[in-house]
This record gives C-alpha cells, sequence and structure tokens, in this order.
C-alpha cells in the first residue's frame, strides 16, 4: 500500500515541478529545540538499582532519600506522589486525582489504579447551564461548583497500603518538610501565577501562600506551605481518615458552603478508589497496558498503534509526510471515536474491546486515503457493534527498580492551580475537573475536545480523561518501557509518538522524548506542532494534501524509564524543569 502512496506522490509532483524529497534526505531526528543537550545530565540517569524521572527536582531528590533508606517502589511513589503535590501546587495536589499502573515483578501482573475525582452527589448534567440551556463561562474552571471529590489521597494511601514496605510517616515525612521549610519559585510556577494571578486574587488563602505584601512571587522568591505541612502531618499520622474525616474534612465543607457549593461529608467519605483492568493490546513484538475508562488515553493510544503497525513508517522516517500524514489521521479517527463512546464505565457502557481490537483498527484504516487530508466533517466515529450496548496542567511521573518493577502515574488538580479555592487553614488547592465532564454535548473543554452525551455530569461520576500512564512489556516478558505526560488531550499523542520512536524508529529513549511532537485531535482541524517546526519538503507535502498547519507548543513533558541490558534508564523531558536521578 505504501508504494502506491509513493507512486502517486511521484505523478502528483512531477506534474507541479517540485523535487521529490528521498527518505535519507530527511533528519530521523529533529531536537524540539537547538540547545537540547544542554544539561541532558538532569534529564537522564543511567544506574543499575532504580530510576526515577519526574518533572519535581525536590520530589526525585525526596524520593532518593526513601529508596536509599530501604524503601521499595511504593513506598517511592507514595513519596513523589505528596512530593510533587508541595512542589507543583499549580499542576496537582492532594485536592486532585489521578491514575497509577504497577507492573509487579514477582507476579508479572498489571495493576491499574483509579483515584479520579468523582462529582459530588448535587451535581447534575444542567449544572453548567443557565435558563436558556447555553453554558456558563468559567462556571465549569473557577470556584467551589468546578470541584470534584478529591481522589489522590484515598488512592495513593490504599495503594501504599497493599504493597509499601516502610511506615507512612517516614515516607511522607521528605514532603511535610518540603512544605514546610518552602522551595524556590521556578520558572513554570513564575508563569503559572502570573498567568492566574487574577483568579488566585478571589480567594484570600492564596495570598498567604503565593503573594508578599500584596504582590505575586516571583522566580527566587520563597514559597513556604505551612497549612499544607500540616495537612501533611496529620494524613501522615491518620492515614485516609486525615483528609475524607475529621478537622481537615470539616474545613474542606465549610469553605464550600461558604462559597455556595453543595459539597458533603457524605461525598467525603464516600469516595471510592477503584482497581481496574489495564488496557491492553500489543504493537509487533511488544505488548502494551494503559489506563483504562475513564480515561481515553489507554484506549486511543492502542487504537494508533494498532492502525500503524503495518504501515512500516521506519521506512519512510518520523518527518516524511506519509507518516505524518497517516499518524494524524489516526489520531482525527481516535479522537473522533473519543467523542461518541468514552466515559465513566461505571455509568454508561464502554466498548473499549471493540476500539482495540485489531480488526476495527483495520476499519478505520482503511477510511484513510494516501494523497490527501481528511477534513473535520469527512471524519466520524467509527460504528461499533455493541452487545446490548456496551495543561498541560498535570504530572507525571515514572519508576522502576532493579528487581523490574514499574509505576508510572499521572496525578493533576487540571488547569493551573484547579479552582484557585484554598482551602482555609488547610492549605489544599481544590481541583477544577468538573470541567472534564461534557458541560453540554457538542460543548468543547478548555483543551478543546467536543464532549459526548457518555461524558455528561451525574452525582457521583468521574469525568473522561486523557491522561495516559503507560507500561510496555517484550515478548520475554520483560518491561522496557514505562512512560506518560502532562497536557491534557495532548498526553496521549505525545506518549503514542514517544512509543513510535522508540519501538519504531529505534531512537534512544532520550532523543525518543526530545524530538520534535506534533498533535491533530480531529477538532481543531489542524495539525499542531512545535515551534521548531518541520522540514520544508514536509510542510510544503502536508499543506498540498491538504492540511493545516499550526506552530504552537503542545505543553507535554514525558516522563520515562526503561531497562537496557542490566541498567535501569531514567529520562525526563528537557521541555519541562524536572530532573531524572538513577543508582
Amino acid at each position: 500500500m505504501s508504494k502506491i502512496f509513493l507512486i502517486l506522490l511521484v505523478l502528483q509532483m512531477g506534474c507541479s515541478g517540485h523535487k521529490i524529497a528521498k527518505h535519507s534526505e530527511l533528519p530521523h531526528f529533529i531536537p524540539f529545540a537547538p540547545n537540547y543537550q544542554q544539561q541532558r545530565n538532569l534529564y537522564e540517569a543511567r544506574g543499575k538499582s532504580y530510576a526515577i524521572a519526574g518533572q519535581g527536582v525536590h520530589s526525585a531528590r525526596g524520593v532518593e532519600r526513601i529508596f536509599e533508606s530501604g524503601g521499595n517502589i511504593a513506598d517511592a511513589a507514595t513519596a513523589y506522589t505528596f512530593l510533587i503535590s508541595v512542589e507543583r501546587p499549580q499542576s496537582t495536589g492532594i485536592g486532585g486525582g489521578g491514575f497509577l499502573l504497577f507492573y509487579e515483578k514477582k507476579s508479572q501482573k498489571v495493576y491499574a489504579l483509579d483515584f479520579r475525582e468523582m462529582a459530588p452527589h448535587s451535581a447534575d448534567a444542567k449544572m453548567f447551564l443557565d435558563r436558556n440551556s447555553l453554558v456558563i463561562p468559567g462556571k465549569s474552571l473557577t470556584g467551589i461548583f468546578s470541584s470534584g471529590v478529591p481522589g489522590l489521597v484515598a488512592g495513593i494511601l490504599e495503594f501504599h497500603a497493599k504493597f509499601g514496605k516502610l511506615p507512612l510517616s517516614k515516607v511522607m515525612a521528605p514532603a511535610i518538610e518540603l512544605a514546610s521549610n518552602g522551595f524556590f519559585v521556578y520558572p513554570e510556577l513564575e508563569h503559572a501565577l502570573k498567568t492566574e494571578e487574577q483568579n488566585l486574587r478571589k480567594f484570600s488563602e492564596n495570598l498567604k501562600v503565593f503573594f508578599k505584601q500584596g504582590e505575586l512571587l516571583k522566580e527566587g522568591d520563597k514559597v513556604v506551605q505551612s497549612d499544607l505541612s500540616k495537612t501533611l502531618r496529620i494524613i501522615s499520622q491518620k492515614g485516609r481518615r486525615g483528609f475524607y474525616s475529621g478537622t481537615v474534612a470539616k474545613k474542606i465543607i465549610q469553605q464550600a458552603h461558604e462559597l455556595g457549593g453543595d459539597l458533603s461529608l457524605t461525598d467525603l467519605k464516600g469516595y471510592q478508589v477503584k482497581w481496574r483492568q489495564p488496557v491492553s493490546g500489543s504493537y509487533k513484538k511488544f505488548k502494551i497496558f494503559s489506563m483504562s475508562p475513564p480515561s481515553s488515553g489507554g484506549v486511543h493510544i492502542i487504537q494508533i498503534l494498532n492502525m500503524l503497525e503495518h504501515e512500516n513508517l521506519r521506512k519512510w522516517g518520523p518527518y516524511h509526510p506519509h507518516s505524518i500524514h497517516m499518524v494524524a489521521s489516526a489520531m482525527q479517527a481516535a479522537f473522533a471515536d473519543r467523542a461518541k463512546y468514552l466515559g465513566d464505565p461505571d455509568f454508561v457502557a464502554v466498548p473499549v474491546a471493540k476500539l482495540i481490537s485489531k480488526d476495527y483498527a483495520q476499519r478505520r484504516r482503511d477510511e484513510i486515503p494516501y494523497q490527501r487530508a481528511l477534513k473535520f466533517d469527512e471524519v466520524k466515529p467509527g460504528v461499533v457493534t455493541l452487545p446490548g450496548y456496551e495543561s498541560s496542567q498535570t504530572t507525571h511521573f515514572s519508576l522502576t527498580d532493579k528487581e523490574g518493577n514499574i509505576v508510572v502515574s499521572t496525578q493533576t488538580i487540571n488547569g493551573f492551580f484547579g479552582s484557585a479555592v484554598m482551602v482555609k487553614g488547610t492549605g489544599i488547592i481544590l481541583n477544577n475537573e468538573m470541567d472534564d465532564f461534557a458541560t453540554k454535548v457538542g460543548e468543547s473543554n478548555m483543551f478543546g475536545a467536543i464532549g459526548g452525551e457518555n461524558n455528561l455530569v451525574a452525582p457521583r461520576k468521574r469525568p473522561l480523561s486523557s491522561m495516559s500512564p503507560t507500561i510496555i512489556i517484550n515478548k520475554e516478558g520483560v518491561p522496557v518501557l514505562g512512560l506518560g505526560s502532562p497536557s491534557g488531550t495532548r498526553i496521549l499523542t505525545c506518549v503514542a509518538q514517544t512509543i513510535l520512536n522508540y519501538l519504531e524508529y529505534g531512537m534512544p529513549l532520550y532523543n525518543a522524548i526530545s524530538s520534535l511532537r506534533y498533535h491533530h485531535q480531529w477538532s481543531p482541524d489542524y495539525i499542531r506542532v512545535e515551534e521548531v517546526g518541520l522540514p520544508d519538503f514536509s510542510q510544503q507535502e502536508l499543506r498540498r494534501m491538504g492540511y493545516n498547519i499550526v506552530k504552537k507548543d503542545l505543553g507535554c513533558r514525558v516522563s520515562a524509564v526503561s531497562r537496557e541490558g542490566d541498567e535501569v534508564l531514567a529520562v525526563s523531558d528537557p521541555r519541562g524543569q524536572g530532573l531524572s536521578i538513577s543508582r
């Protein structure tokens, strides 16, 4: 089939008088920025015992302490969760939620843990609409109504109780110290503060933490979170009860009521962690495990890889217009299916098995024309026969150890500083995950994703997500890669491209992560490419095929760990300000 495309390409370009670029004339690797190699030692680390990759410098060093004091990988993941909640208050926190995948070497089993936020008992499908059924601007983004019931504390404590080794008090000690002692504002935090200054000023508790004498903190100023330190200490002593009942819970409810919300103690006490069956598929000789619904990420990563498996993309190279056309078209199909079929599986039947099947992928693949782009109104959700009816803000970390265990977890409060509501006396910033529901069928959320009926608001329902913690295992049963990323709907395409770079194109892991990325999510109808841009030949051909191309940062910050021989490798995305450590 690729030969047919090449013949068509030769004929069309021959008629137009354009020079035809050979595969060998196009680069195999385009770094996201000219200086990507600078400080590479911060972002890549090799060792024999463990590897840590993530977005937090203090978090990585704190987890190193846990490993060195005899903690296991579950202790390390728990410590990282609470540390990153302190270090990246703009991205995640104990007022949010997330997903976690754990490959346990001794059982060779992959566990999938869902601690996504839940809608309060008072929520309904019309809560963000006015009397005329029009969406109320901003209501799902800022303030108490934008917040779902937090799940992060319940989820990570349940994981630690099942697999951890050290006492919770010891595991949480580094996070408590970091919140109490403080750290200096770094560029990404300063940017987030400037972006959300207006919303942060609406809630007085923020002034105590992120402002000094009424002025916003800037790079180099110190952030001290004393109230959060006290809250973390309570959790370290009382476990789940320290957050979902007692004084902390009462303060959350009091704050909600003062702001006119209906969040209740019943909502907090009734929060449920879900142990899900991970979605699984294959790409050539590798087994892929990823997060199941209410994440759409795992389903669509496997769907995209299935559609591309027999395309021999390695022959063309990552930046040839044929490769980009096929990958972008697979992305379009996935996002059309996402809008129609994905939602919380506890509330709607999600046809996971059909969407990740090889036969379905081939049918979707056959809909892609070789010589031109598909426009938005040409891309429809696939036909699925159902049995009965079947930020860029966020953060991710990946861990592995010498035994071959892997933990990958993506956690978030959604937008920068979530709802912007900081609960008085606790230091907790509540999420704005209610925006991840469909406020109305056909409406777009903050990431531009179109909402479908399956993702409408309902009491105790979990909103759809794109978070995609993913683990890849070879045919010998050895885990070769664990990865994930922040950045909303771009998560699943950035993860899919990193997998292709590493497995299909054979790039070293650092190059696979620092390579130029692009994204197509069906709506808006364009290929979004990082600022460095595609080769001129590829851009010209893609535009001739009918693609619109927009240069704009994708926001992805991939963190990955891998096993290469007897070494463990950690790589943090050099686009971010994280740190990789390996020993």
